[in-house]
């Protein structure tokens, strides 16, 4: 079991009596490991030291998870969901919910203070290299994601990057920073450490252990687009693809997809290697979709057992009966596509609308979700009919999948279309990249930043664009392909413009606006139910300074026709930013 591993590994002491900020480290928990040592300077401490923090990330896996999506507009809840959970999607989440504890991020944080401060990194062995610089800068991430994770949940929140070891420090009243100041220090923070690589302690459970870090060019480009630093953002999230498997290596996006079959002229077969191989597998390979996930307990009585599969499908544990479903707005963003078609002789045909199975349109959504009526179970020994018996297929591992290889890309078009590269950005969406696309149809729109373009270099060899032929060697597709087919042969997928502008800055601030809606529309069919659409929707706000971007989308989690029934049960003021973070106890966050 992955928490007695971790257990194993962890020795814990406790510090802290309860007062001021110690009402949020709870004086019950074990927060600082090997707490009586003035330094960790041997193997076994700092090993130890490090795979307790990611025990203590076990503690918020779901939560992170949940408090991105169910708040958002894609997921919608039923009678058969735990009123804590219902008040997280109806924005009414009182101190005392299970979702609301902040202690759970601050029992990290003082870990990896204490690591950080007693960590002895100029240690070298007798080939003079440092010995445990790969931990520090691995601790140093965990660190920037878990304040990360806290900002945008609570909105402002206490700051201190000492460990918190006495009475005194615990009740100091500490300094309270926003996201925008937690993204400036932790980039300042982790900068010098993004080329270091994690650290490797084999397979845990058959998983490999590499998976359980935040690479740091991710979280430097996550930083930076939160920050608004759009160009530091675009080139983060691109030093990740060209140096994941090594010195300007490659990481493609891959051409696995979910398509109708090229004989089928009856809409009824289909090819997936898209949910077959993004969310199920869990390998480290070069071409791994899977970039971090926080590991889970491998049965209930544990403590840290993910509780995600039995809320997204029906199993014996919830009496097939499941709590979260995928909402009406994400079934009519999917039905909204145009799926693109290539016959088996070469020909460009459209899906027709109104296809059964949610198979209409963009087919994610078909892929990883099936619900069925009537359905005969066997609970407790008698057979009951359930009436709604649901499969989400992105929930079917203990482990809790943080970031993934689409979701990079996807935020480096995102940051690139804000530092003023609409087309660079669609290109990633419709068509894929490499040096002859990015010559072909980005330069030629922005010659006059040619230089800086070309530092984002995709070799022809190692990125080949799909095409009509399909050649083995194809390993590139637009994002938009996952979904709806044949996307780079797409006449109604293409780059918004309006030749009626005739200022160019005006043009092209139009261009970024309409690419980025597509950018979060991709989001949605690409990332539904993974715990991002929340902060999404929450970025786009802020950036726009328009709160009703969010406040819009929510209302209509059920469609449009039922945003006045939404508005009714939330019954909170979408459009006042307050209402979008927590609040515990008045101490932490600026939630009313």
């Amino acid at each position: 079991m992955i928490r007695n591993i971790f257990k194993a590994f962890a020795v814990f002491a406790l510090l802290i009596a309860s007062s001021s900020c110690s009402d949020f480290l709870d004086q019950e928990s074990d927060h600082v490991i090997y707490a009586d040592k003035s330094h960790l300077n041997n193997a076994t401490d700092t090993v130890y030291s490090l795979i307790g923090i990611m025990n203590k990330m076990q503690a918020i896996a779901d939560r992170t998870i949940l408090l991105g999506e169910v708040r958002g507009d894609l997921i919608d809840i039923n009678d058969h969901t735990s009123s804590d959970l219902r008040d997280v999607a109806l924005f009414n989440i009182g101190s005392e919910n299970k979702y609301n504890n902040p202690r759970d991020y601050y029992a990290i944080i003082n870990n990896c203070n204490y690591f950080i401060a007693k960590a002895d990194t100029a240690l070298k062995n007798n080939r003079n290299e440092l010995i445990f610089m790969k931990e520090y800068a691995a601790v140093k991430a965990f660190r920037a994601w878990t304040y990360l994770q806290l900002a945008l949940n609570y909105g402002q929140v206490p700051f201190f990057t000492e460990p918190i070891l006495t009475k005194a420090a615990a009740d100091y009243d500490y300094p309270k920073k926003n996201i925008q100041d937690i993204c400036q220090f932790f980039i300042n923070d982790i900068a010098p450490f993004a080329d270091i690589e994690t650290p490797s302690y084999g397979t845990i459970r058959s998983n490999d252990s590499k998976l359980f870090y935040f690479p740091i060019y991710v979280l430097l480009g996550d930083l930076n687009l939160w920050a608004g630093n759009y160009k530091e953002a675009a080139l983060n999230y691109y030093n990740y693809i060209s140096k994941r498997n090594g010195t300007n290596s490659a990481y493609p996006i891959g051409t696995n997809g979910v398509r109708w079959s090229k004989t089928d002229s009856h809409w009824r077969s289909l090819s997936d290697g898209w949910s077959l191989n993004y969310f199920r597998v869990e390998s480290n390979s070069r071409n791994a979709e899977l970039i971090t996930m926080i590991p889970g307990d491998s049965i209930p009585s544990e403590g840290n057992y993910s509780e995600l599969r039995n809320l997204f499908n029906s199993t014996e544990a919830n009496e097939y009966q499941v709590s979260l479903k995928p909402s009406q707005s994400i079934i009519d963003l999917s039905a909204a596509q145009v799926y693109c078609h290539l016959s088996s002789g070469n020909d460009v045909v459209y899906a027709p609308k109104g296809l059964s199975d949610n198979r209409t349109g963009d087919l994610r959504l078909s892929s990883v979700w099936s619900s069925y009526d009537n359905v005969s179970v066997s609970i407790n020994g008698s057979i009951r009919e359930i009436t709604d018996y649901s499969s989400l297929y992105k929930y079917s591992t203990r482990n809790v999948h943080i970031y993934r290889r689409t979701m990079v890309y996807l935020r480096m078009a995102e940051a690139l279309n804000r530092a003023g590269y609409p087309r660079f950005a669609f290109e990633i969406l419709k068509n894929g990249v490499n040096n002859s696309s990015i010559e072909a149809n980005v330069i030629p729109y922005y010659t006059a930043d040619s230089t800086w373009i070309r530092q984002f270099n995709f070799p022809n060899n190692d990125y080949v664009l799909e095409s009509r032929s399909g050649q083995q060697s194809e390993n590139t597709m637009g994002i938009h392909s996952h979904g709806s087919g044949y996307t780079f042969l797409n006449d109604y997928y293409v780059m918004p413009d309006d030749t009626l502008i005739t200022d160019s800055l005006m043009r092209r601030d139009y261009q970024i606006e309409k690419v980025e809606d597509l950018i979060m529309d991709e989001e949605a069919l690409e990332f539904a139910f993974e715990g991002h659409r929340f902060y999404d929707l929450m970025r786009i706000a802020l950036r726009r300074n328009d709160p009703s971007y969010l406040a819009n989308r929510v209302y209509r989690r059920r469609g449009a026709a039922q945003e006045s029934v939404m508005k009714g049960l939330i019954q909170r003021d979408l459009n006042d930013t307050r209402s979008w973070y927590l609040n515990w106890n008045n101490k932490i966050g600026l939630g009313y």
